[in-house]
């Protein structure tokens, strides 16, 4: 019996052994609307992200002498500011190690509070206003312009290209919407173009009669509108089924395929002029290849900011990394150093946390296909 001991000590080395080298379990959150009018949109960020974490999982990462197996933890806020807060808290009790998110500004800003309350550190990928980032938040930190720079540019080629001289401004009344139209607003002024009465909606709206006959009364050669695609779509068809025939105008939230299925196409051609916070996916370095994997792993076209999703993860392992941790609290001071080359481009964060150098690119529409505007092809 006793010469069974050896046998049964060098078992249990061999177990201990391969159980030392299990892999360890991370976990990223992402949260996004996954239902209702901004589904299309969540869930073109949830797949971005997953494409990371599966390209992750090939590499076998090792961090501080622990191989990692990751995993994503996607949460539905429903683009609903407090339904962004109950999400925030569910992801801080899971004790993830990093978030994505969210899709919209009015879901990001309240929940990015919790995140800062946790000292989990948030990699927004498509949130655009301002504010976002500019509440000081050490834990938040965004990957693409904001509506500031991306109403400047709209504004200037609104004047000086498109020579707009009546030009009318509607929001949605939500913290992207309000945010762009005032960012778009001021930047308007700014080069002395002449703005129409401000005009509202809410963003469940599906009439916009009321306010379309207002500014066809006003002559309006060019409409902004600061909201989603799901309004701008019906937006764009009701413009044209009363006899308006402005441009429409807008930023990221507006300038998916989406916006293209609901107009009609016969609608939307060249009549839309828009622009992300990141840009045309085709034309940012990685571009090309992101979307041809993207179409042959979900069967889809991208929608608007899977790319930057992929990168947010990117971004936050690419820390853990250069922290040899994988606790927030240990990588969140390296995501302030971070200098990084993804899919979208190089990735540098100035003081508050917002991308610097991030080129803007002016967007149409041919048939259902993004172009850069002057594109020839």
């Amino acid at each position: 019996m006793n010469r069974l001991l050896p046998s049964l000590a060098i078992l249990a080395a061999l177990a201990g052994a391969v159980a030392a080298q299990a892999p360890r379990t991370v976990v990223i959150g992402i949260a996004g609307p996954l239902t209702g009018g901004s589904a299309n949109a969540g869930k073109d960020n949830e797949n971005g992200a997953r494409l990371a974490i599966a390209d992750l999982n090939r590499r076998e990462l090792v961090i501080g002498g622990q191989k990692l197996h990751f995993e994503l933890d996607s949460q539905d806020d429903q683009g609903d500011p407090r339904q962004a807060t109950v999400v925030a808290q569910r992801l801080c009790d899971a004790n993830v190690a990093g978030v994505v998110g969210h899709y919209n500004s009015g879901a990001t800003i309240p929940a990015s509070r919790f995140y800062r309350d946790c000292g989990l550190p948030l990699m927004n990928p498509s949130s655009s206003s301002p504010a976002v980032t500019r509440l000081g938040f050490a834990t938040t930190f965004r990957i693409i312009s904001n509506d500031e720079v991306l109403s400047a540019a709209l504004a200037r080629h609104a004047i000086d290209v498109l020579h707009a001289r009546r030009i009318a401004v509607i929001d949605d009344r939500t913290a992207y919407g309000q945010a762009a139209g005032d960012q778009f607003t001021k930047a308007v002024q700014e080069r002395g173009g002449e703005l129409l009465a401000r005009q509202f909606v809410t963003p469940t709206a599906i009439d916009f009669s009321p306010v379309l006959t207002v500014i066809k009364a006003q002559h309006a050669d060019l409409v902004f509108y600061g909201g989603l695609d799901a309004q701008a779509g019906p937006l764009l068809r009701q413009m044209r089924e009363l006899g308006v025939h402005a441009k429409l105008m807008g930023t990221g939230g507006m300038c998916t395929p989406q916006l293209v299925r609901l107009a009609g196409e016969e609608n939307a051609g060249h009549e839309v002029i828009c622009t992300t916070g990141g840009g045309l996916v085709s034309a940012l370095p990685g571009g090309p290849d992101f979307e041809r994997r993207y179409r042959a792993t979900y069967g889809l076209e991208v929608q608007a900011y899977a790319p930057f999703a992929y990168d947010a993860v990117m971004v936050l392992v690419d820390a853990m990394t250069r922290a040899g941790s994988v606790d927030p609290r240990q990588y969140l001071p390296a995501i302030a150093a971070t200098d990084y080359t993804g899919v979208t481009g190089r990735i540098r964060f100035d003081e508050r946390g917002d991308i610097r150098e991030r080129p803007v690119m002016l967007i149409t529409f041919e048939g259902a296909r993004k172009v850069l505007v002057g594109d020839p092809k």
